[in-house]
Formats: structure tokens, sequence, C-alpha cells
């Protein structure tokens, strides 16, 4: 008689068990389940590759100044070079034309009109 209580009860929650974990895999594949998981994972996905890209730009921000150092010791180049005058455009330079010639022209605009 034990035994029939025993195994009885051993299936019964076996049974259980398994209806539950079934239940619990069936919520986790109804649609709004899976687009939320979806939606979580891509947003883990571009906060790795944000950081991993982030990263790399350091990097070779770092290795750029290191390489720039390294050519200006070879190269000689201790001091920031002079720069040339700024030069001014000839057309800007140009003053033979000013508003006072243009205001006693002799052509009217509104001759031809």
């Amino acid at each position: 008689m034990f035994r029939r209580t025993f195994w009885f009860s051993t299936g019964v929650a076996a049974g259980v068990w398994a209806t539950t974990k079934v239940n619990r895999k069936l919520k986790q594949l109804t649609p709004e389940n899976l687009a939320v998981a979806a939606a979580n994972k891509a947003i883990e996905s571009g906060a790795r590759l944000k950081d991993r890209a982030v990263g790399f730009a350091l990097d070779v921000r770092d290795n750029m100044a290191q390489r720039e150092a390294e050519l200006t010791d070879a190269l000689g180049v201790r001091e920031s070079p002079e720069l040339p005058a700024p030069r001014r455009i000839a057309a800007i330079e140009n003053t033979t034309y000013t508003t006072k010639s243009y205001k006693t022209h002799p052509y009217n605009r509104n001759e031809d009109h």
C-alpha cells in the first residue's frame, strides 16, 4: 500500500513539475515576450558595439599621439612652425570702384521701361 502511494505521489509531483515547466516555456514563447527579448538583446548588442567602438577610437587616438611624438623626434621639429601672414583677396583690395561712383552713374535703369 505504501509503495503504491509513494509512486502515485511521485507521479503527481512529476506531472505538476512538467506542467509548470511547459507552461513557463509557453509563456516565454508568446509574441510579446519574444519581442521584448529581441529588443533587450538588440540593446545589449548595441551597447557592447558602442563600447568596443569607443575603446577602438581611444586606442587609435593614443597610438596616433604616440606616433606623432615619434615622428616629431625623428624630424627634429620641436617648435610650432611660423605661419605665413594672412593674405587678402585681390578683389577686396580693388579701390577703383566706390559707392559714390555708383550713385552718379549716368545710366538710368528705368529708361528701358
